[in-house]
């Protein structure tokens, strides 16, 4: 065999080593291409049940602030009589206080 041969079959056993090896880093590639996508559709339906779960907690806390009971009626009651006399008080106060 003569250096030029050689140098030849050195030369294409190291081309097809570099072929191989670009088939794998392909195959890798591929794979990790599928696992960020993956990802991304995973993190894509998390953001909608995200906003699902925040759009229903929104409704329910406004349907609690909404719903009223009895209770709740009488009590909101007697709270706005308290108001409205602690406010006639300061009204007499400062009528008095100005005369």
């Amino acid at each position: 065999m003569t250096a030029n041969e050689k140098t030849l079959a050195t030369f294409e056993t190291r081309a097809r080593q570099m072929i191989l090896r670009f088939q794998q880093l392909q195959k890798e590639n591929e794979a990790l291409h599928a696992m960020v996508k993956k990802g991304e559709d995973e993190l894509r339906e998390l953001r909608e049940k995200l906003d699902r779960q925040q759009s229903d907690y929104q409704s329910l806390k406004m349907a609690k602030m909404i719903e009223i009971t009895d209770g709740d009626l009488s009590e909101a009651k007697v709270r706005l009589s308290r108001l409205i006399r602690d406010v006639n008080k300061c009204i007499s106060i400062l009528s008095d206080d100005s005369q």
